[in-house]
């Protein structure tokens, strides 16, 4: 993982605080996320990290007053595409380059990035709310055609759970189904002060490259999967697969599934994105209260073997064998790699049981 650290250049003046305004006296709205970039230094790293070409089309997201826009124009790409939701911004905007010798290959787009169709482009730069993350993320992935990278600045945390590794502290969800989808790398960190106003929170700048071609995997049963082995990422396998009501679920499945003689394996070698796989990513924001909650009990959701019927008991005993054939009934999704989870969807979509 590439590391590297920009600290805020020390000018006279201050430029922090909640009474930050624009040239023209209007007020940030820290409420919209809207903490602009102070330091030159930093918006040069960006574009050099994004390894732009002549050709390229920039989306970039937020652009704010326009320090970075001013930077992607004068680095002599085909076009920028500017998403801002701001009206007060966009009006910025327009004054900014209004005249400018670089003007006509801006487009300003006003409207929200998550709800708004996004057009073609190659590379997308920025510097985003940070309560929209996980959403815009998953948007990005899904858009077709694909993109040739991405290059965000998160909050630190956020950026950190999405370059997180097998038995790091933080990896998790988000983690695994980021990283099926893209290459992700850690390329910048950012101190807070410098943006204006100043956010509470450290940043990260990360890049992202979705993966061509795609896992030949059905991502609603990816996804099915990895939610149940994350729910408690520090408990076994064996001790998860055991609770009923995950044995419930995966036994309504398997039951479907034969009545309606349905070929699923056939359909999991598609590289596509179905809209309901779409919507499984683009709607996914990951409860960070779920990683802290492994210490609780969950001995009340187990099977007792003794008041199940048989049925249900060998159903039961049939996911455990599932498990010890692939020998992940003792290990613990928190050490598994992308690999293992696949090969782990693939012992129990052979042995008819699905996640979707």
């Amino acid at each position: 993982m590439a590391g590297g650290k920009i600290q805020k250049k020390r000018h006279g003046g201050g430029g922090g605080g909640g009474g930050a305004r624009l040239q023209g006296g209007i007020p940030f709205e820290k409420s919209k996320g809207q903490h602009i970039l102070r330091n030159p230094a930093l918006v040069d790293s960006i574009i050099a990290k994004a390894g732009l070409k002549p050709t390229d089309t920039v989306l970039e997201i937020g652009p704010g007053t326009g320090n970075l826009t001013k930077r992607l124009l004068e680095a002599g790409v085909k076009a920028v595409v500017a998403v801002e939701l701001d009206p007060r911004m966009v009006l910025e905007l327009s004054r900014r380059f209004q005249g400018h010798p670089l003007s006509s290959r801006l487009k300003v787009i006003q409207g929200d990035v998550l709800k708004c169709d996004l057009p073609y482009f190659d590379i997308c730069v920025a510097n985003i709310p940070y309560q929209i993350s996980s959403p815009l993320t998953f948007k990005l992935l899904s858009h077709r055609p694909m993109f040739r990278c991405a290059v965000i600045m998160f909050q630190r945390e956020f950026a950190m759970r999405l370059v997180a590794q097998p038995g790091d502290t933080l990896y998790c969800r988000l983690s695994v189904n980021v990283q099926l989808l893209s290459r992700v790398s850690h390329l910048l960190k950012v101190g807070r002060n410098n943006f204006r106003p100043p956010p509470k929170v450290d940043s990260s700048v990360v890049r992202i490259e979705p993966r061509k071609p795609l896992p030949p995997v059905s991502f609603k049963e990816w996804d099915g999967l990895v939610r149940i082995c994350f729910n408690r990422k520090n408990k076994t396998l064996g001790s998860l697969f055991k609770q009923k009501r995950v044995l419930e679920l995966l036994e309504k499945n398997y039951k479907t599934m034969q009545s309606l003689q349905l070929a699923q394996e056939s359909e999991m070698g598609e590289e596509k994105m179905s809209p309901d796989d779409v919507a499984v990513l683009a709607n996914m924001v990951e409860d960070l209260s779920m990683e802290t909650s492994d210490e609780r009990e969950d001995d009340e959701m187990e099977m007792d073997d003794a008041n199940a019927a048989d049925g249900r008991a060998s159903f039961k005993e049939k996911i455990m064998g599932i498990l010890q054939q692939g020998d992940f009934a003792e290990k613990r999704s928190s050490k598994l790699s992308q690999v293992d989870f696949l090969y782990l969807l693939s012992l129990f979509n052979k042995a008819g049981i699905h996640f979707s």
